[in-house]
């Protein structure tokens, strides 16, 4: 699908967007860049201030260029990630990091911005990792691109990807051209009843070995948890290795629309350990450690993907605390993903970067909004 005439009604729009920006910055206004806001929850809350506006993306929206056979696609930071999502399958193809959608509305500019992946991310990347090259407005309304269309395309700074995650504190993302792969032809699902410690013991096991894993979860449940592994690659090698991992557990095979709601459920949190807090009072903290790191003070009431790298658990905000003190020490963080219902606007959430980092990122922030236009949810100190 090549890329179609630069309709001028289009560009228009961003013309209007950057004068919006130059506007704000002479007025002293905060612009809240916006487009689903299916993951308005996640980062730290925006000022409650009047002189916030909100610019929404959702109307810059399309597929820009899209070459199957080169693996790439450009797209509109305003187009419907699910509409993306079914091009991509129409030629079967994927974003194999699984980007969450928490909702109908998310968008390809939400994916980027916010930055985060599915059950499969341990195996195959992030959101960044497959980013291109990209457009955007800066603080100064400034029309910027970035990178490209190919992977080595990159000399000095690689700003493309520093969007990912960015929150919105960098500008409004309008273009993104992202890598895609095909749908791998083999794919089984497993779960292995054990413990959690002797399930992080068994992913160690393995993924120094040449399986084809691709996702995992252990889970709690009546029966002292199960971990669920997900294989996918080659159809021979899928076979193989499933057999030979029953035979070295007391595990089955899980039947395909079973194994494919169980995912769809962890990536989109609506699974019901994800979905259902103890109580209005409890918030649904994100530990990121390393894989190996043992099972410490976490309560048994914890849920393990990514082979053992993240671990959300429930827990009220003074709790939080704690988690992010034994994150630390465990070589990680903590994250408050979502706040309590008795405290919606609880902070902070993220967890507090390093103060060199702070400085970096500070830096970093001014010079691509040196105005302080965008109203954004990253923590920078």
């Amino acid at each position: 699908m090549s890329a179609p005439s630069p309709d001028p009604a289009d560009e228009a729009l961003l013309a209007h967007w950057a004068q919006r920006i130059r506007s704000a910055a002479a007025r002293g206004v905060r612009l809240a860049v916006r487009g689903g806001a299916s993951k308005a929850f996640y980062g730290e809350p925006l000022p409650t201030d009047d002189r916030i506006e909100t610019l929404d993306t959702r109307a810059w929206r399309g597929i820009v260029r899209y070459e199957p056979t080169e693996l790439v696609v450009r797209a509109r930071a305003g187009t419907p990630l699910a509409e993306l999502e079914t091009l991509l399958a129409q030629h079967g193809q994927e974003l194999p990091f699984e980007p969450p959608h928490f909702g109908p509305g998310a968008t390809v500019g939400g994916m980027v911005a916010a930055g985060l992946a599915g059950p499969a991310r341990a195996a195959v990347g992030a959101v960044r990792d497959y980013v291109l090259g990209v457009r955007m407005l800066n603080g100064r309304g400034e029309d910027l691109f970035f990178g490209g269309e190919v992977m080595k395309n990159v000399a000095g700074y690689d700003i493309s990807r520093l969007l990912a995650g960015s929150l919105g504190s960098l500008g409004v993302l309008t273009e993104v051209a992202l890598k895609v792969l095909p749908r791998p032809p083999g794919e089984v699902t497993l779960r292995l009843p054990m413990a959690a410690e002797a399930a992080l013991q068994r992913l160690a096991q393995w993924r120094a070995q040449p399986l084809p894993l691709n996702a995992s979860a252990w889970i709690p449940d009546d029966s002292g948890g199960a971990l669920w592994l997900r294989l996918r690659g080659a159809a021979a090698a899928v076979d193989a290795a499933c057999a030979r991992l029953l035979r070295e557990t007391d595990g089955a095979q899980v039947e395909p629309a079973t194994a494919a709601a169980l995912w769809h459920g962890l990536r989109e949190h609506t699974h019901p350990f994800l979905a259902t807090a103890p109580s209005p009072a409890h918030g649904l903290w994100r530990l990121a450690v390393a894989a190996t790191t043992p099972w410490g003070p976490l309560p048994t009431t914890t849920l393990v993907e990514w082979f053992g790298a993240q671990r959300w658990v429930w827990a009220p905000f003074e709790q939080g605390a704690a988690l992010q003190s034994w994150a630390q020490q465990a070589g990680g963080h903590a994250t408050l993903f979502r706040p309590p219902a008795d405290a919606p606007q609880a902070a902070p959430r993220l967890a507090q970067p390093a103060p060199t980092l702070a400085a970096l990122q500070r830096r970093v922030c001014a010079a691509f909004d040196p105005h302080h236009v965008f109203a954004h949810r990253l923590r920078l100190a």
